[in-house]
């Protein structure tokens, strides 16, 4: 029996708040708008459902992937066969304490940096641009304008293969610049704690305008992405090298390097995961080979 006819007749009867959806495009579910079909999408309705479902997919070997917001992701244009396991249900936010706040892995960081600001709580200011959710940005300690989620993650619950569900403290998380345990370790976010400081609520949405201000003014906002395409090279910004070598409004098909900042590469309009990927590579090449230096991409590409 193929691996997604046994997963619908064992989830139907196990998870009822399950949401299954069949042959899925992925191109509207991630932030590129590119992607071909997931065989199985599913979205749990709770912390708990989730990791069950993760702990039966592990144990019956099912291919599987778990979903934020797909804002740092490439899905395959012949599509994916495998259980997607996607987060966006799982949106729990409340205050736990004097300075603390806890979000589901769901939760978009939009939402929660707005959340601490009514709270009176700051720290979070810096991501409420970034277009993704928490459980990948925990993953790759999303950061930006001088903050990322170290500074602010005081604990965080996940479910590994091994060891099923377990809490982490900072230390265990093992964030640098753009990785985490998650990046060594196979795993999934389920929710975080953050240990926030008391501040004005006015202050703090003055500085979040700021941030979003410098934003649309620098990055290119208007068309698909997926942010910052290069993670940035030890003495140098990717986006100036890129630019330094030519390659500002450079094009493969419908993916294009940004005319407003050369760090982001964009859809242009009609491009494919395949042209994002060719011009990812000849962006490398071409940097390298002019530079030395060489462009590492944030973006992931699955399967």
């Amino acid at each position: 029996m193929p691996w997604f006819e046994c997963f619908d007749a064992l989830a139907a009867a196990r998870f009822p708040e399950l949401e299954v959806l069949r042959e899925e495009p992925m191109e509207k579910h991630t932030t590129f708008r590119v992607g071909g079909p997931a065989r199985r999408f599913v979205r749990p309705g709770g912390v708990g459902e989730c990791a069950a479902l993760l702990r039966l997919a592990e144990k019956e070997g099912w291919p599987l992937l778990v979903l934020g917001n797909g804002s740092n992701l490439l899905a395959a244009d012949e599509g994916l066969d495998m259980l997607v396991v996607q987060t966006g249900r799982l949106t729990g936010l409340e205050r736990t304490g004097e300075r603390s706040v806890r979000a589901g892995a769901g939760t978009s960081l939009a939402r929660l940096s707005s959340f601490a600001q009514r709270e009176s709580l700051g720290g979070l200011a810096f991501a409420h641009g970034i277009p993704g959710s928490l459980g990948g940005a925990v993953c790759m300690n999303a950061g930006a304008y001088g903050g990322e989620m170290k500074q602010v993650l005081s604990r965080v619950t996940a479910w590994f293969p091994e060891e099923g569900v377990r809490e982490l403290t900072l230390e265990e998380l093992k964030l640098g610049y753009r990785r985490s345990v998650f990046s060594e370790k196979r795993g999934a976010v389920l929710e975080a704690e953050f240990l926030l400081e008391p501040g004005n609520p006015e202050e703090i949405a003055a500085q979040t305008a700021g941030f979003d201000r410098r934003r649309r003014e620098k990055q290119p906002l208007e068309y698909p992405s997926a942010g910052s395409t290069f993670k940035r090279p030890e003495g140098h910004f990717a986006g100036a090298l890129i630019e330094q070598c030519g390659l500002k409004g450079f094009r493969v098909g419908g993916a294009q390097v940004s005319e407003k900042h050369a760090g982001f590469v964009v859809n242009a309009g009609g491009a494919s995961c395949a042209d994002i990927l060719a011009l990812i590579e000849h962006i490398q090449k071409t940097v390298y080979g002019q530079t030395g230096v060489h462009l590492e991409p944030e973006v992931k590409m699955v399967p």
